[in-house]
């Protein structure tokens, strides 16, 4: 069977290096792909984010089935125009897409579907932003309505933060011009984790839960990024909280989706913050996380791509996933500059010298050139690795990152910590 996997990051160096270790004789495609997946897949170089040119390449290379990774393709409409081709695809519809593509949508969703979450308020225009954030006590969450790669959120601890960046929404327009409505909340307080399941609306199967990092900085410090490590599972999830969250969230969720007749089969991503008062909705995901997919597949001892193929054709009832016991945790190593600007096209050397059975390196931002791996984003390696305890498997990651280099290497040296300390 031929697959492909939509997209150039971490995630989508981990589905398609999990589809190949459960199914050996897949032949597997990628677009772009990056140069970790080059080496498990064929990489067609399209960089478009138009539905119709990917759906137009899955039918010249007879594919039968598309996972897809980043947002910006859901939220086009990827699987809508597949749909219509009757071309099997894993991913929710655009308008399930929303839940993820506007961060107003998916709050209003959750009050009317009574899920818990953070008080907000809405403003379309700096001045307005200015006076909410007059009356507000600090810190307070101010999120940009749309997509922006995971730095769409500021938690400010103090209203010149805040003003500085609605500043840059409204004035600088670092997300573009298209969308100016901005959500100003409730900073909650608590430990915050990650939640996914698979789910074709009807049923849904939990994953393995994660714990992510979202700041640049050790201890949590700086702006916010797309994640600079993950471990699973946390150190203070028990079947009680499970319990919690699929109630007062995940059900709540399900039954929203069918109430609205909206269309979702795919991965959906709960970003959570436990508090006192119980577990609070932050933001939903409509696609696996990054990094919290690279330590989630090394634990699914079950073949994805049946799960998968069944979210797709709506018989998710028929299928299970079983979870090893093992522990998993990866620490990102990213470019010096990140998430500002920072250079690319320095060569990675010394990644073959870390691979061990026990170690995995998924490919972010990266590219093949001449026979060499260079940097091509921002986060550019997960280092990943699965144990019986989080001690000796931060030794092992921290191990390895101290064997790969390149011009500009950062990352955080906390992954993990506190689940052992």
């Amino acid at each position: 069977m031929k697959i492909m996997v939509v997209g150039s990051g971490g995630r989508e160096h981990a589905l398609a290096w999990k589809i190949k270790k459960d199914n050996p004789t897949a032949e597997l495609f990628a677009i772009p792909g990056n140069g970790g997946i080059s080496e498990i897949a064929k990489c067609i170089p399209l960089f478009a984010e138009k539905p119709e040119q990917i759906v137009d390449i899955a039918i010249q290379n007879n594919i039968g089935f598309t996972v897809v990774g980043p947002e910006v393709y859901l939220t086009a409409g990827i699987t809508d125009e597949f749909t219509k081709k009757n071309l099997k695809i894993f991913g929710p519809s655009k308008k399930g897409a929303m839940l993820e593509s506007s961060k107003l949508f998916a709050k209003e969703f959750m009050k009317r579907n009574k899920i818990p979450t953070a008080d907000f308020e809405v403003v379309d225009n700096y001045n307005d932003g200015v006076g909410v954030l007059e009356k507000r006590a600090f810190p307070c969450v101010v999120k940009y309505d749309g997509l922006a790669a995971g730095k769409g959120v500021l938690v400010a601890d103090n209203f010149n933060e805040a003003v500085d960046f609605l500043q840059k929404i409204y004035s600088d327009k670092i997300f573009g011009d298209t969308n100016n409505k901005v959500i100003i909340e409730d900073c909650l307080q608590g430990q915050e984790m990650s939640y996914l399941i698979f789910t074709d609306t009807m049923c849904f199967i939990p994953m393995a839960p994660a714990k992510d990092y979202k700041r640049i900085f050790d201890n949590n410090k700086g702006p916010n990024t797309g994640g600079m490590g993950c471990y699973s599972p946390p150190f203070f999830f028990s079947d009680k909280l499970e319990s919690r969250i699929q109630q007062e969230i995940v059900f709540p969720t399900l039954s929203g989706l069918a109430k609205e007749n909206i269309d979702y089969r795919g991965a959906l991503y709960f970003g959570l913050m436990l508090t006192r008062q119980g577990p609070y909705l932050l933001e939903y995901n409509v696609r696996f996380g990054d990094p919290e997919t690279q330590v989630i597949l090394p634990r699914l001892e079950s073949n994805l791509l049946d799960i998968m193929e069944a979210t797709a054709e709506q018989s998710l009832k028929k299928c299970s996933a079983e979870w090893s016991n093992k522990k998993s945790l990866a620490v990102i190593l990213a470019s010096s500059g990140y998430p500002g600007e920072y250079k690319t096209g320095k060569e990675i050397t010394n990644i073959e010298k870390t691979k061990t059975s026990d170690v995995v390196i998924f490919h972010s931002g990266t590219k093949k050139e001449d026979g060499k791996i260079l940097t091509a984003g921002g986060r550019v390696l997960a280092v990943a690795a699965t144990g019986d305890n989080f001690e000796e498997i931060r030794q092992k990651v921290y191990r390895a990152v101290d064997i790969i280099n390149f011009e500009g290497k950062y990352y955080r040296k906390d992954i993990g910590l506190e689940s052992f300390i």
